[in-house]
């Protein structure tokens, strides 16, 4: 749609607006209208035991054609989230690309450094950044930008009030009508939006293997308690109350397992159940982990004690940096084509940058390759301190038989 001239501009006190801005030319950030993520009524999150047949309602739901709904999917998102080992793996996979630095460069190729740094410094493009690395996990991502201060805000919608198959906000989840944020007029501009519209996410693959390991987890915990601490029983007069009495005193005082009391003419006996010390259980969590991983790493890493080994490991991190590299061409295109688009009409990037990551270098194989080219071409020595750090002041006499197979003088014309 075409972007029209915004009016009602947010009151901000003196210049801070055009601190904000690196546009040269009118230094003035555009203004926008109340935002829409403020009218939205929140709703108390359910924390009801779910089940995979939670999880079958909640991709039926989903997956209505006429009406569809994503609130129980999210909930169930929210709820799997609380796994350890889950979130973990999310982690892992998404520092390795939060942790890559970004340059800003112009239609030269130059690096435009002001535009760079000062991008680095603001804690927004971090969160935005972030947010549109869990739509891989998560699907479908809305988000909204306000100017807060002398900062921008990143503002993620509920996801259980979008619908993106209709271009929907709800501003109350159990709405029938809401708002057609597409056709609004800060749609690319304050409100961006990231993701297929018809992708779950990652996350709706790891529900039954979160599901099933809780389980595991809770039959574990009970076998524990039956099994670390067993029950112990009194045979007495269960007619004589005072004999009663001091059979459950005693009982109750010798401690906080399970405890019962049965009549003398009474036989209690435990049903003969699996011999087993939690290896079943053990063996279900140890999958569901394992499939976790698959799921979001790609590998299992770190993990496997058992059968791990250095070359399982290097193997496993190279499949992680497969799916790194391709979660960074993602957030390259989703900045070069939706987030300084925005940034530009807003008015706080000029027109013709673009976003990069810096390519990261793998010091210890660099290094092997400047070692195995010293005898025969000269290096400059500079360039040795600034890559490796290793501060050259000059040439070193050596005895004529030190052995050295390296030649120093070639760090030096």
């Amino acid at each position: 749609m075409k972007n029209k001239k915004l009016i009602d501009k947010i009151p901000v006190e003196g210049k801070k607006r055009a601190n904000l801005a690196l546009n040269g030319k009118d230094g003035k950030i555009q203004g926008k209208r109340e935002g829409y993520a403020r009218k939205i009524v929140p709703k108390t999150i359910s924390r009801a035991r779910a089940d995979i047949n939670s999880w079958k309602s909640a991709l039926r739901s989903a997956d209505n054609v006429e009406n569809p709904r994503r609130a129980k999917l999210c909930n169930l998102y929210n709820d799997i989230l609380l796994d350890a080992h889950l979130t973990s793996q999310i982690e892992l996979r998404m520092q390795h690309t939060l942790g890559v630095p970004f340059v800003l460069k112009n239609e030269g190729g130059k690096e435009d450094e002001e535009g760079t740094r000062r991008l680095r410094a603001a804690r927004w493009v971090t969160e935005l950044n972030r947010q549109i690395l869990w739509s891989i996990y998560m699907g479908h991502t809305l988000v909204e930008l306000e100017i807060k201060g002398n900062d921008l805000q990143v503002i993620v919608f509920p996801r259980n009030n979008v619908i993106p198959e209709k271009g929907m906000l709800l501003l109350t989840e159990d709405n029938d009508r809401g708002i057609e944020y597409r056709n609004v007029r800060e749609y690319g501009t304050w409100i961006l939006e990231f993701g297929s519209e018809h992708d779950y996410g990652l996350l709706n693959k790891a529900i039954p293997h979160v599901l099933f390991k809780r389980f595991a987890q809770s039959c574990w915990s009970e076998l524990c308690e039956i099994y670390g601490i067993p029950p112990r029983y009194i045979k007495t007069d269960t007619q004589d109350q005072e004999m009663l009495d001091r059979a459950e005193t005693m009982l109750r005082d010798m401690g906080s397992a399970a405890w019962f009391i049965i009549d003398s003419t009474e036989e209690f006996q435990f049903a003969k159940g699996a011999d087993t010390n939690g290896d079943v259980y053990n063996n279900l969590i140890s999958l569901c982990n394992s499939e976790i991983s698959l799921l979001v790493t790609g590998a299992v890493i770190g993990q496997d004690t058992v059968n791990g080994n250095r070359s399982k490991e290097e193997s496993s991190m190279k499949l992680l940096d497969k799916l790194v590299q391709s979660d960074k061409n993602m957030l390259e295109s989703y900045w070069n084509g939706i987030v300084i688009p925005a940034l530009v009409r807003i008015g706080i990037l000029p027109a013709g940058l673009s976003y990069c990551l810096q390519q990261e270098e793998d010091l210890e194989k660099l290094w092997g390759m400047t070692r195995d080219v010293l005898p025969y071409l000269e290096v400059n020595p500079v360039w040795i301190k600034e890559k490796f750090g290793i501060d050259i002041t000059g040439k070193k006499e050596l005895p004529a038989n030190a052995g050295l197979s390296v030649d120093p003088s070639g760090f030096f014309d």
